[in-house]
């Protein structure tokens, strides 16, 4: 493969690839490898490096991102595929690495600093806002204009909607009651062992009270499917930067076993909301929808509202400490 042709498939990479770039900096550490190590792995055997590159991104990505990748060993098999970086490119990208000194590999981790700067100002425009001035339109638009940050929007989105809703469920003190109903306690015990591990109980007389709170699942691309947020109350909430649609909709719903999911996205119509409700099994299982307009006003009441001075820097704490993570 020519040159450029190899190149036009690492931007492509690139550009696919979120703010970590994964399988970018995996490419950067096997061309490394093969100009400095020659020795230590064929770069026409993709058996020599297939799982160790692995490791050497991981090592690369603990020190600079402090993580490394969680998804699929499919998924990241996926990176020697046709579609992005087969044999024949990295092949070409290691001539040109090994001509230039590192060129590739400097290409990639200039990339990936564009990305953690980009990550970087919009934190700070979280930090050095106020109550007053934070705009959160402004906010969402900023990852939109940067290419860069446009594949992590989703991410953006979800962390937008977690510290807004752990704000206010924690400043409402919303508190969880446990306890065991008379009519379970012979079952209780008949597993006390269970109950003691799993409710904390050693009898059935005994009673526990929590505070409320909304989890994020992840903050990886792994836990991507099924739900984003779960609360200690029983919901659960799917976040989509995209307009729901029937589709969008019954997607959620059929990979999410709740009968209370909160369904948070950028826009829906009247008439989705009303189609989805009406269908059978499907009223008692959505609990909400609740659209970005919707967000939009919430943060203006917690910013700027009656209570700010309760809501505003707790909501502009848990959104900054989000986005450092």
């Amino acid at each position: 493969m020519e040159i450029n042709q190899a190149k036009q498939k690492l931007d492509s990479l690139i550009k696919k690839s979120r703010v970590h770039l994964y399988k970018p900096i995996q490419i950067a550490e096997i061309l490394n490898k093969s100009r400095v190590e020659s020795n230590s792995l064929n770069i026409t055997d993709l058996s020599t490096y297939r799982n160790a590159s692995k490791k050497w991104r991981d090592v690369i990505c603990d020190k600079f991102i402090g993580r490394s990748s969680s998804s699929s060993q499919k998924y990241q098999d996926d990176l020697f595929n046709e579609n992005a970086i087969p044999s024949t490119a990295l092949i070409s990208l290691d001539s040109e690495n090994k001509r230039k000194n590192g060129v590739v590999e400097k290409y990639i981790y200039l990339h990936l600093q564009k990305r953690l700067f980009q990550i970087e100002h919009a934190l700070n425009y979280c930090i050095n806002s106020s109550k007053s001035d934070f705009n959160l339109n402004i906010f969402i638009q900023s990852f939109y204009e940067e290419a860069g940050l446009k594949r992590s929007i989703d991410k953006i989105f979800e962390i937008i909607v977690y510290a807004l809703f752990e704000a206010l469920i924690t400043s409402i003190k919303v508190k969880v009651d446990i306890y065991i109903s008379d009519n379970g306690k012979e079952i209780f015990n008949s597993f006390p062992e269970f109950c003691e591990k799993i409710l904390c109980f050693k009898n059935p007389k005994e009673r526990m009270t929590i505070d409320a709170h909304f989890n994020r699942v992840g903050i990886t691309n792994a836990a991507d499917r099924g739900l984003d947020m779960y609360a200690n109350f029983g919901s659960v909430v799917q976040i989509k930067h995209l307009s729901l649609d029937e589709k969008l909709a019954q997607d959620i719903v059929g990979t999410v076993s709740s009968n209370k999911i909160i369904i948070v996205c950028k826009s829906a119509e009247e008439k989705v909301i009303t189609s989805l409700l009406s269908q059978i099994g499907w009223k008692d299982r959505i609990q909400s929808i609740i659209t970005l307009e919707e967000l939009v006003i919430w943060y203006e009441r917690a910013l700027r509202g009656k209570h700010s001075n309760i809501l505003g820097d707790v909501v502009l704490s848990l959104l900054s400490n989000e986005i450092k993570k």
